[in-house]
């Protein structure tokens, strides 16, 4: 056994033997022991999971903890009805987590191999416990403490909890502006970016603002542009008070570095070469990702094909699911694991460009760029009114520019995926673009290209 090992041992059973107010002077003893000897030693403090000790009612439990694989083990522990319980809870993994109590303590949060006591205090009803790391609870890092021979009920659930409906027929909200889905031509071969992880109120829907987690304070993140060859140097900055990570899908590299979880204050630097051509997903790396992708953590990088022509205009679109809520609560955590999103969105906000149309002239030829960021769902890019004739999808191109009479109707694209479309408008009007599942559409996954004629 290591030195804060034994130490841990020693203490623990001194523990079992002081009743009263006494315990709480010890526990503080306890944990700036177990601090120095691991700095002295050059050791994280850590403790292999031991069966609960019995105790009689009345005097202490001390119970080993392991936060490990975004699991709380034991799930469950058993008290006798006015015992003393002791959590000495210990972080196995390299996310950082913490454990608090229904009542409010909880541990400091435990980087890897960190431990830390939790007195709960003498036990009379069941108590509840979990991760208080955004989403981390919904995400099934949850402790029940259960007083031997009670009779347990499952908690009721409050309704007046659950987000309303949207209403995409409502306003956006006084200032509100929309995303700027015009692309610029790519330029320059070495493409150095500064990503911040941040939480910002951003409008979803019309007139509905809610709290995201975003790269740079927009959901999606800046879309990049490059061509095959250049190289990127992202460098993400973590200015809130979780975890978070980020994988760039247009870079082959080895994730075990770049793609870690970075903690609140620290930063990274993601180095890659864009090797292939194609419309990429980035998002998140942090696990639960579907919560992160699902709160914004999501964007674009688009590398040309080689040759790629120039055309009059370019839009880029990042299609993805809308779900409302507190971001990692319970109840939109519930709706990402069955796949029921609220709603739909272009650029993050259902509806957003029926009130700030793209534009177009007749007879301009436009590429109109989509991404499927998801967490779930397939997108189908449709434009109401216009035809393709060139379509690019997963680097390959579906209908391509030597085509003389086939068309297209749809880009179809699974979660991740990405392409590009091209057409034009032969006359002057109002042609809605959709996800043509139209549940989709209905849900928020529309806008509007308000065409006219060339000056």
């Amino acid at each position: 056994m290591s030195l804060p090992g034994m130490v841990t041992a020693a203490l623990s059973d001194l523990v079992l033997r002081i009743p009263g107010t006494a315990l709480g002077v010890l526990i503080g003893v306890v944990a700036l022991v177990l601090a120095v000897v691991a700095a002295g030693t050059g050791q994280q403090t850590e403790h292999q999971i031991a069966d609960p000790p019995t105790t009689e009612s009345g005097g202490v439990l001390t119970v080993d903890v392991v936060l490990d694989e975004m699991r709380v083990r034991p799930d469950t522990v058993e008290v006798p009805e006015g015992t003393r319980l002791v959590l000495r809870v210990t972080n196995r993994e390299a996310m950082v987590h913490d454990l608090q109590l229904d009542s409010g303590e909880r541990t400091p949060r435990l980087r890897r191999g960190q431990t830390a006591l939790l007195d709960v205090g003498p036990v009379y009803t069941d108590r509840e416990a979990w991760c208080a790391v955004a989403g981390h609870r919904a995400a099934g890092m949850t402790m029940s403490i259960r007083v031997q021979g009670a009779h347990h009920h499952a908690p009721e659930t409050d309704a007046s909890d659950v987000p309303g409906v949207l209403d995409l027929a409502a306003d956006p909200s006084p200032g509100w502006v929309a995303r700027d889905a015009a692309l610029e031509p790519a330029t320059g071969s070495v493409h150095r970016i500064e990503l911040r992880a941040v939480n910002r109120e951003l409008e979803v829907a019309p007139g509905r603002q809610e709290q995201r987690w975003t790269f740079a304070g927009s959901a999606p993140g800046p879309t990049l542009r490059g061509r095959v060859g250049d190289r990127f140097e992202i460098t993400l900055i973590n200015d809130t008070e979780m975890g978070h990570g980020i994988d760039f899908h247009a870079g082959a590299l080895a994730p075990d570095g770049p793609m870690r979880t970075i903690d609140p204050g620290e930063r990274l630097v993601y180095r890659f070469t864009a090797h292939r051509a194609g419309a990429w997903l980035y998002h998140c790396s942090t696990m639960p990702m579907s919560q992160h992708i699902a709160n914004g953590m999501y964007g674009a990088v688009i590398i040309d094909p080689p040759g790629l022509p120039e055309v009059d205009r370019e839009y880029a679109l990042v299609s993805a699911q809308l779900y409302l809520g507190e971001p990692g609560g319970q109840e939109q955590v519930d709706k990402i694991n069955a796949d029921q999103p609220d709603g739909w969105m272009f650029n993050g906000m259902a509806a957003q460009y029926d009130h700030a149309p793209l534009r177009a002239h007749t007879g301009e030829r436009v590429r109109i760029w989509v991404v499927n960021a998801g967490p779930g769902g397939s997108t189908a890019f449709h434009v109401v009114g216009g035809q393709f004739d060139t379509v690019y999808r997963e680097g390959a191109w579906v209908l391509g520019p030597d085509a003389r009479s086939g068309g297209a109707q749809v880009l179809d694209l699974a979660p991740a995926q990405g392409g590009f479309v091209e057409l034009s408008f032969p006359e002057a009007g109002h042609y809605p673009f959709v996800d043509h599942d139209m549940r989709h559409a209905e849900g928020g996954a529309h806008g509007v290209i308000e065409v006219t004629d060339r000056p």
